[in-house]
C-alpha cells in the first residue's frame, strides 16, 4: 500500500469512527430528554378521565334542553340522559363530528364514525361510535334513557370528549345513509370532562 492510500484510509476510518460516535452522543441525548419527559409527565397529577358531561341548548325556535352523562364504568360507558321540550314520541339521538353550537345545528357536521361504518341502531353490530338510536318523550314532553356502550371512549382516536351531542326532531329509522332520516336539530351540546365526585 502506497503511502497516499494509506492517508486516504486512515482520514475514511476516523470518518466512519466520527459518525459512530456522534450517533451514539444523539441517541444518548434523545433518551435523557425521553427521560426527563417521562419524569416531568410523573409529576404531573392529572387522573384518568373517567366521566363527561354534556349540557343540552336548544337551537333557534326549539326549547328542548337538558344533559347527557357518560361515566365509565370498567370496560364499557354509562349513557343517562334528561332531556325536556320534546313532541311526545321518538326522536333521534346521537353523538356528532363537532362540539360546535349554532343556531340550526348544522355545525356539530355529521354523525361521530370515525370507524367508517354504515349507520344503524344502538345495538348493531356495526354501526357509527355515535349511533345512540332514539330517545323516547313522554306526553308531559320529558325523555330520559339510560345506556351502556362498549364504543364510547374517553381517549385515543375514537374518544367522544369535545364532541357534539344531538337531538332530532323525527325518529330515527336505524338504517337510512347516513344519518337515519331523524330530520332537523332541536338541541345540541360538547361533551366536555367532568368532575367524577359530582352526582
Amino acid at each position: 500500500m502506497t503511502m497516499r492510500k494509506a492517508i486516504a484510509a486512515m482520514a475514511i476510518c476516523g470518518l466512519v469512527m466520527a459518525g459512530v460516535v456522534g450517533l451514539g452522543s444523539a441517541t444518548a441525548q434523545q433518551e435523557k430528554a425521553k427521560a426527563k419527559r417521562k419524569g416531568e409527565f410523573a409529576k404531573l397529577k392529572v387522573k384518568p378521565v373517567t366521566k363527561a358531561i354534556a349540557s343540552l341548548i336548544p337551537t333557534k325556535g326549539s326549547d328542548v334542553k337538558g344533559w347527557v352523562t357518560f361515566t365509565r364504568i370498567d370496560d364499557r360507558v354509562e349513557v343517562r340522559a334528561e332531556i325536556s321540550g320534546l313532541t311526545p314520541g321518538d326522536h333521534g339521538f346521537h353523538i356528532h363530528e363537532y362540539g360546535v353550537w349554532s343556531e340550526d345545528g348544522m355545525a356539530s357536521g355529521g354523525h361521530y364514525n370515525p370507524t367508517d361504518m354504515p349507520h344503524a341502531g344502538h345495538d348493531a353490530e356495526q354501526r357509527h361510535v355515535g349511533d345512540f338510536g332514539n330517545i323516547t318523550a313522554g306526553e308531559n314532553g320529558v325523555a330520559t334513557l339510560v345506556l351502556e356502550d362498549s364504543g364510547v371512549r374517553f381517549f385515543g382516536p375514537t374518544s367522544v370528549l369535545g364532541r357534539g351531542v344531538v337531538v332530532h326532531e323525527k325518529a330515527d329509522d336505524l338504517k337510512s345513509q347516513p344519518s337515519g332520516d331523524a330530520g332537523a336539530r332541536l338541541a345540541v351540546g360538547v361533551i366536555g370532562v367532568a368532575n367524577p365526585e359530582e352526582k
